[in-house]
Protein backbone atom coordinates (compact mmCIF):
# COMPACT_ATOMS: atom_id res chain seq x y z
CA UNK A 1 0.00 0.00 0.00
CA UNK A 2 1.17 3.61 -0.89
CA UNK A 3 2.51 5.69 2.41
CA UNK A 4 0.98 8.86 1.04
CA UNK A 5 -2.69 7.85 1.56
CA UNK A 6 -2.05 5.86 5.04
CA UNK A 7 -3.27 9.48 7.11
CA UNK A 8 -7.06 9.31 5.01
CA UNK A 9 -7.74 6.25 5.55
CA UNK A 10 -9.43 6.95 8.87
CA UNK A 11 -13.03 8.93 8.12
CA UNK A 12 -12.40 12.19 8.72
CA UNK A 13 -13.40 15.34 6.28
CA UNK A 14 -10.16 15.56 4.48
CA UNK A 15 -10.75 12.03 3.24
CA UNK A 16 -14.62 12.41 2.59
CA UNK A 17 -13.80 15.52 0.38
CA UNK A 18 -10.53 13.24 -1.06
CA UNK A 19 -12.87 10.22 -1.45
CA UNK A 20 -15.28 12.13 -3.53
CA UNK A 21 -13.04 14.20 -5.63
CA UNK A 22 -11.05 11.07 -6.58
CA UNK A 23 -14.86 9.21 -7.41
CA UNK A 24 -15.96 12.60 -9.32
CA UNK A 25 -12.15 12.29 -11.24
CA UNK A 26 -12.05 8.48 -11.96
CA UNK A 27 -16.10 8.31 -13.33
CA UNK A 28 -15.15 11.21 -15.01
CA UNK A 29 -12.77 9.76 -17.09
CA UNK A 30 -14.01 6.42 -17.77
CA UNK A 31 -17.44 8.41 -18.95
CA UNK A 32 -15.17 11.29 -21.12
CA UNK A 33 -14.17 7.75 -23.30
CA UNK A 34 -18.00 6.65 -23.73
CA UNK A 35 -19.15 10.49 -24.51
CA UNK A 36 -16.23 10.65 -27.19
CA UNK A 37 -17.95 7.72 -28.38
CA UNK A 38 -21.55 9.03 -28.17
CA UNK A 39 -22.34 6.23 -26.43
CA UNK A 40 -25.78 6.44 -24.25
CA UNK A 41 -24.35 6.68 -20.64
CA UNK A 42 -21.44 9.41 -21.08
CA UNK A 43 -19.50 11.82 -18.98
CA UNK A 44 -21.99 12.95 -16.50
CA UNK A 45 -23.63 9.44 -15.55
CA UNK A 46 -20.22 7.70 -14.86
CA UNK A 47 -19.49 10.20 -12.08
CA UNK A 48 -22.99 10.40 -10.49
CA UNK A 49 -22.66 6.26 -10.43
CA UNK A 50 -19.02 6.22 -9.15
CA UNK A 51 -19.73 9.29 -6.65
CA UNK A 52 -22.60 7.50 -5.16
CA UNK A 53 -20.86 4.19 -4.93
CA UNK A 54 -18.42 6.11 -3.24
CA UNK A 55 -21.12 7.97 -0.80
CA UNK A 56 -22.60 4.80 -0.22
CA UNK A 57 -19.41 3.37 1.46
CA UNK A 58 -18.70 6.09 3.56
CA UNK A 59 -22.22 5.83 4.85
CA UNK A 60 -21.94 2.66 5.67
CA UNK A 61 -18.94 3.57 7.45
CA UNK A 62 -19.78 6.38 9.01
CA UNK A 63 -22.76 4.41 10.49
CA UNK A 64 -20.75 1.54 11.67
CA UNK A 65 -17.54 3.34 13.15
CA UNK A 66 -19.12 6.58 14.17
CA UNK A 67 -22.86 6.28 15.02
CA UNK A 68 -21.70 2.16 16.18
CA UNK A 69 -25.19 0.60 14.28
CA UNK A 70 -23.53 -2.72 14.83
CA UNK A 71 -24.72 -4.43 11.31
CA UNK A 72 -23.02 -5.57 7.82
CA UNK A 73 -21.05 -2.82 6.33
CA UNK A 74 -21.31 -4.35 3.14
CA UNK A 75 -24.48 -4.62 2.51
CA UNK A 76 -25.09 -1.38 1.34
CA UNK A 77 -22.36 -2.02 -0.86
CA UNK A 78 -23.61 -5.28 -2.02
CA UNK A 79 -26.72 -3.43 -3.28
CA UNK A 80 -25.08 -1.13 -4.90
CA UNK A 81 -23.92 -3.69 -7.01
CA UNK A 82 -27.17 -5.59 -7.74
CA UNK A 83 -29.05 -2.49 -8.92
CA UNK A 84 -26.38 -0.81 -11.13
CA UNK A 85 -27.67 -3.96 -13.32
CA UNK A 86 -30.72 -1.75 -13.91
CA UNK A 87 -28.99 0.69 -15.13
CA UNK A 88 -26.76 -0.99 -17.07
CA UNK A 89 -29.35 -2.53 -18.92
CA UNK A 90 -30.93 0.40 -20.04
CA UNK A 91 -27.90 0.83 -21.79
CA UNK A 92 -28.12 -2.53 -23.76
CA UNK A 93 -30.49 -2.17 -26.98
CA UNK A 94 -31.07 -4.07 -29.58
CA UNK A 95 -31.32 -2.12 -33.16
CA UNK A 96 -33.82 -3.46 -35.96
CA UNK A 97 -30.84 -5.41 -37.54
CA UNK A 98 -30.79 -7.20 -34.74
CA UNK A 99 -27.09 -5.84 -33.14
CA UNK A 100 -26.43 -6.19 -29.83
CA UNK A 101 -25.24 -2.53 -29.10
CA UNK A 102 -24.26 -1.24 -25.41
CA UNK A 103 -22.67 -4.42 -23.74
CA UNK A 104 -19.21 -2.04 -23.07
CA UNK A 105 -20.96 0.94 -21.86
CA UNK A 106 -22.55 -1.36 -19.25
CA UNK A 107 -19.83 -2.85 -18.26
CA UNK A 108 -18.40 -0.01 -17.76
CA UNK A 109 -20.95 1.34 -15.53
CA UNK A 110 -20.50 -1.59 -13.30
CA UNK A 111 -17.06 -0.94 -13.03
CA UNK A 112 -17.04 2.62 -12.35
CA UNK A 113 -19.90 1.67 -9.44
CA UNK A 114 -16.84 -0.53 -8.31
CA UNK A 115 -13.96 1.84 -8.21
CA UNK A 116 -16.50 4.48 -6.35
CA UNK A 117 -17.25 1.32 -3.88
CA UNK A 118 -13.39 1.39 -3.50
CA UNK A 119 -12.40 4.29 -3.41
CA UNK A 120 -15.48 5.62 -0.92
CA UNK A 121 -13.45 2.63 1.50
CA UNK A 122 -10.49 4.44 1.58
CA UNK A 123 -8.90 1.46 -0.99
CA UNK A 124 -7.38 4.35 -2.90
CA UNK A 125 -5.34 2.12 -5.16
CA UNK A 126 -7.90 0.01 -5.88
CA UNK A 127 -10.08 2.43 -7.33
CA UNK A 128 -7.45 4.38 -9.14
CA UNK A 129 -5.82 1.05 -10.82
CA UNK A 130 -8.86 -0.22 -11.97
CA UNK A 131 -9.86 3.38 -13.61
CA UNK A 132 -6.31 3.05 -15.85
CA UNK A 133 -7.43 -0.98 -16.51
CA UNK A 134 -10.69 0.30 -17.12
CA UNK A 135 -9.17 3.29 -20.00
CA UNK A 136 -6.94 0.72 -20.64
CA UNK A 137 -9.78 -1.84 -21.93
CA UNK A 138 -12.07 0.80 -23.77
CA UNK A 139 -9.05 2.80 -25.48
CA UNK A 140 -6.06 0.94 -26.29
CA UNK A 141 -7.52 -2.72 -26.05
CA UNK A 142 -10.12 -1.85 -28.45
CA UNK A 143 -7.59 -1.20 -31.29
CA UNK A 144 -7.15 -5.12 -30.72
CA UNK A 145 -10.54 -5.91 -30.60
CA UNK A 146 -11.50 -4.10 -34.46
CA UNK A 147 -7.55 -5.57 -35.40
CA UNK A 148 -9.15 -9.10 -34.79
CA UNK A 149 -12.74 -8.39 -35.80
CA UNK A 150 -10.96 -7.42 -39.76
CA UNK A 151 -9.02 -10.60 -39.59
CA UNK A 152 -11.88 -12.49 -38.81
CA UNK A 153 -12.99 -15.83 -41.50
CA UNK A 154 -16.71 -14.80 -39.89
CA UNK A 155 -18.76 -12.14 -41.05
CA UNK A 156 -22.33 -11.33 -40.73
CA UNK A 157 -24.49 -9.53 -43.48
CA UNK A 158 -27.33 -7.83 -43.35
CA UNK A 159 -29.46 -8.19 -46.91
CA UNK A 160 -32.62 -6.63 -47.96
CA UNK A 161 -34.29 -8.03 -50.72
CA UNK A 162 -37.49 -7.59 -52.69
CA UNK A 163 -37.98 -11.41 -54.43
CA UNK A 164 -38.15 -14.72 -52.98
CA UNK A 165 -34.81 -15.98 -55.96
CA UNK A 166 -32.42 -13.22 -54.10
CA UNK A 167 -32.11 -15.63 -51.40
CA UNK A 168 -31.02 -18.07 -54.00
CA UNK A 169 -28.94 -16.19 -56.27
CA UNK A 170 -26.76 -14.47 -53.19
CA UNK A 171 -26.13 -17.96 -52.12
CA UNK A 172 -25.01 -19.23 -55.42
CA UNK A 173 -22.61 -16.27 -55.83
CA UNK A 174 -21.50 -17.20 -52.34
CA UNK A 175 -20.80 -20.52 -53.33
CA UNK A 176 -19.15 -19.57 -56.69
CA UNK A 177 -16.48 -17.94 -54.53
CA UNK A 178 -15.73 -20.58 -52.22
CA UNK A 179 -17.87 -18.56 -49.43
CA UNK A 180 -19.75 -20.97 -46.52
CA UNK A 181 -22.93 -19.75 -45.48
CA UNK A 182 -23.03 -21.24 -41.75
CA UNK A 183 -26.40 -19.81 -40.84
CA UNK A 184 -29.34 -17.73 -42.06
CA UNK A 185 -31.88 -15.66 -40.63
CA UNK A 186 -35.29 -14.09 -42.04
CA UNK A 187 -35.79 -11.06 -39.64
CA UNK A 188 -39.13 -9.92 -40.77
CA UNK A 189 -41.55 -10.17 -43.92
CA UNK A 190 -44.66 -9.11 -45.28
CA UNK A 191 -47.19 -11.18 -46.86
CA UNK A 192 -49.26 -10.23 -50.00
CA UNK A 193 -48.30 -10.30 -53.75
CA UNK A 194 -45.32 -8.61 -52.77
CA UNK A 195 -42.64 -10.26 -50.98
CA UNK A 196 -40.22 -7.83 -49.04
CA UNK A 197 -37.82 -8.72 -46.31
CA UNK A 198 -35.03 -9.43 -44.46
CA UNK A 199 -32.34 -11.47 -44.19
CA UNK A 200 -29.16 -11.62 -41.62
CA UNK A 201 -26.46 -14.18 -43.37
CA UNK A 202 -23.43 -15.82 -40.93
CA UNK A 203 -20.61 -16.30 -43.68
CA UNK A 204 -16.68 -17.67 -43.43
CA UNK A 205 -14.81 -16.38 -45.61
CA UNK A 206 -11.38 -17.61 -46.76
CA UNK A 207 -7.96 -15.84 -47.10
CA UNK A 208 -8.18 -15.05 -51.25
CA UNK A 209 -12.14 -13.40 -50.37
CA UNK A 210 -12.40 -10.61 -48.61
CA UNK A 211 -15.60 -8.73 -47.51
CA UNK A 212 -14.46 -5.39 -49.95
CA UNK A 213 -14.60 -7.85 -52.59
CA UNK A 214 -17.85 -9.80 -51.69
CA UNK A 215 -20.12 -6.37 -50.72
CA UNK A 216 -20.42 -5.21 -54.27
CA UNK A 217 -20.84 -8.27 -56.12
CA UNK A 218 -23.88 -9.29 -53.76
CA UNK A 219 -25.22 -5.63 -54.14
CA UNK A 220 -25.05 -6.18 -57.83
CA UNK A 221 -27.58 -8.81 -57.93
CA UNK A 222 -30.92 -8.95 -59.13
CA UNK A 223 -33.19 -8.28 -56.09
CA UNK A 224 -30.92 -7.11 -53.94
CA UNK A 225 -32.52 -3.65 -52.05
CA UNK A 226 -29.07 -3.14 -49.61
CA UNK A 227 -26.48 -4.97 -48.18
CA UNK A 228 -24.26 -4.35 -45.35
CA UNK A 229 -21.68 -6.08 -43.05
CA UNK A 230 -22.88 -6.05 -39.40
Amino acid sequence: MLSIFDGLREVTLASVMVRLFLAVLCGGLIGLEREYKRRPAGFRTHILICLGAAMTTMTSQYLYLNLHFYTDMTRMGAQVVAGIGFIGAGTIIVTGRQRVKGLTTAAGLWAAAIAGLALGGGFYEGGLCVTVFVLAAELVFSRLEYWLLEKSPEINLYLEYSSRETIDRVLDLCHERGVKALHMEIARHTSGDKHNACAIFTLRLHKKCKIEMLLPVVAAADGVVSVKEL
